[in-house]
């Protein structure tokens, strides 16, 4: 999977999933590939695995102030700290901006399976995913804040056959 073709999905999906569900327009920021999951965080990162041909893990990661936005548009409420409101929405804005965009990899690749999102808030943490290639990350801005949405994807390792078992065993 090529990265511009993960940057135009990732666009279409998130920008899609916050004009219909928070009825807000964003602006997409200059993507970029990192060779490495992201480095010490401040604030809420909502991670999700995607399995099937390809396999890997989508994050979507902002600030405090960024996810208490992003959860005041869906849930029409203001938030003062981030609580399990606030949390639980960031996961389910993560869940369906990555839903739309398995949905555009399986027209290409076929079908596909996504987790559930876990979301984690504090300071000065780190992630790392176990598997290898490199993230395509997409920042959005929108009015009040700004966040990334990550997308790392890896070909799927192929199960290595087993040996031919022999029919049967001749005993001399």
């Amino acid at each position: 999977m090529q990265h511009d073709q993960l940057v135009e999905m990732i666009r279409k999906a998130t920008t899609e999933v916050f004009e219909t569900m928070l009825a807000t327009t964003l602006a997409c920021g200059n993507p970029y590939v990192d060779d490495s999951a992201p480095g010490p965080q401040d604030g809420v990162v909502s991670l999700i695995g995607l399995a099937g041909p390809w396999v890997g893990s989508g994050m979507l990661a902002c600030k405090a102030e960024t996810a208490r936005r992003i959860s005041g548009l869906l849930l029409m409420q203001d938030f003062s700290a981030v609580d399990e409101d606030v949390l639980d929405a960031v996961g389910e804005v993560t869940n369906m901006i990555f839903g739309n965009v398995k949905t555009l990899i399986e027209e290409l690749i076929g079908p596909m399976g996504l987790s559930i999102p876990t979301v984690i808030f504090g300071r000065n943490f780190s992630t790392r995913s176990l598997g290898r290639g490199q993230w395509t990350v997409v920042p959005f801005h929108l009015e009040g804040g700004e966040f990334d949405v990550h997308l790392c994807l890896t070909l799927a390792p192929q199960p290595q056959s087993a040996a031919p078992r022999p029919q049967s065993i001749a005993v001399l």
